[in-house]
């Protein structure tokens, strides 16, 4: 859910009796990248929700989200998975602080290739650029899944995962 105006970073409260503050996106470098870049980034998961069913199909519906990981507060992470009818899943993963966690496994309920779908930290929206390519998954119990995968979490952000295989 977003108010009016946090889709470009307004600094100010949204006013009913004033525009929104579409100027910030002519600011110079590097305020405009923020402001371009968050306004890309809602873009972008816009276009997401549309073309992942995982992240529409089943949302009033127990069969349409599980838990991977929902413990771990030392490190400030989440993951979840979202599912579509057809079983299609998309990951979710948020590294809640300022630390990049490099290396991390997490797990995965289906084996192949997993790739990013949407990560917030990427420097098209303004961030430091951490991020993952092609990761392929291995057997192996891993918090409640059959396999797992390792990948660098951005600090203070979230990654969506799809499987293509």
């Amino acid at each position: 859910l977003l108010f009016m105006g946090c889709e470009l970073g307004q600094w100010r409260e949204w006013d009913a009796e004033a525009s929104l503050d579409w100027h910030l996106l002519d600011e110079p470098s590097p305020n405009q990248a923020r402001h371009a870049g968050l306004q890309r980034l809602v873009r972008d998961l816009n276009l997401v929700m549309r073309a992942e069913p995982a992240l529409h199909q089943l949302d009033v519906s127990p069969e349409g989200f599980d838990w991977i990981s929902h413990d771990d507060a030392q490190h400030s992470v989440l993951a979840f998975q979202r599912r579509a009818r057809d079983g299609r899943p998309v990951v979710v993963v948020c590294n809640f602080t300022p630390v990049p966690r490099l290396g991390w496994r997490i797990g995965v309920p289906y084996a192949g290739t997993w790739r990013e779908l949407i990560n917030s930290d990427d420097e098209v929206y303004g961030g430091s650029g951490v991020g993952n390519g092609a990761m392929a998954s291995t057997a192996g119990d891993w918090q409640g899944q059959g396999q797992s995968i390792v990948l660098d979490l951005p600090p203070l952000a979230t990654v969506m995962l799809v499987c293509d295989d």
